[in-house]
């Protein structure tokens, strides 16, 4: 199974504050745990929302929102993405991770990703072949870098 892991915001991470080289450390060891386990597909640290934009959709039209944005709690600061064999597995690494923000109460937010059979009938084989398709190009496109 697929998950992504959000490291929730702080108010540290929206005020930019940068790790330190103590916790780059930290988490790059972990983070090399998580690529030699197999586990590790992506992941990414993010701006603060100030340098974020939000496009809101609503009866077809768009209206685009500077950041800031506010609840700090409900905003993400970075992400992996990890394949795991269950959600029990990935509980289990996120418990291993350091501290992602020293002095501040941090919080790791869990959510599985749908796969191609969690969507029915309505995700017919013409759609998951033009899905899978794509996939292919993506990878082939991430190799050509």
């Amino acid at each position: 199974m697929k998950v992504l892991v959000f490291v929730k915001a702080t108010k540290n991470s929206e005020a930019g504050i940068m790790p330190n080289e103590k916790l780059f450390t930290e988490m790059g060891r972990f983070n090399e745990e998580l690529v030699k386990a197999g586990i590790m597909q992506a992941g990414e640290g993010l701006h603060p929302s100030s340098k974020g934009k939000r496009v809101r959709i609503a009866n077809g039209s768009r209206t685009v929102i500077d950041g800031p944005f506010a609840e700090t709690k409900e905003l993400v600061a970075g992400f992996w993405i990890w394949k795991v064999k269950s959600m029990d597995e990935a509980v289990a690494w996120a418990k291993r991770c350091p501290d992602p923000m020293p002095g501040e109460d941090s919080e790791l937010e869990i959510r599985p990703a749908f796969e191609a059979e969690d969507f029915g009938e309505e995700f017919t084989p013409e759609l998951r072949a033009n899905e899978e398709k794509l996939r292919t190009e993506i990878e082939k496109q991430r190799q050509q870098k």
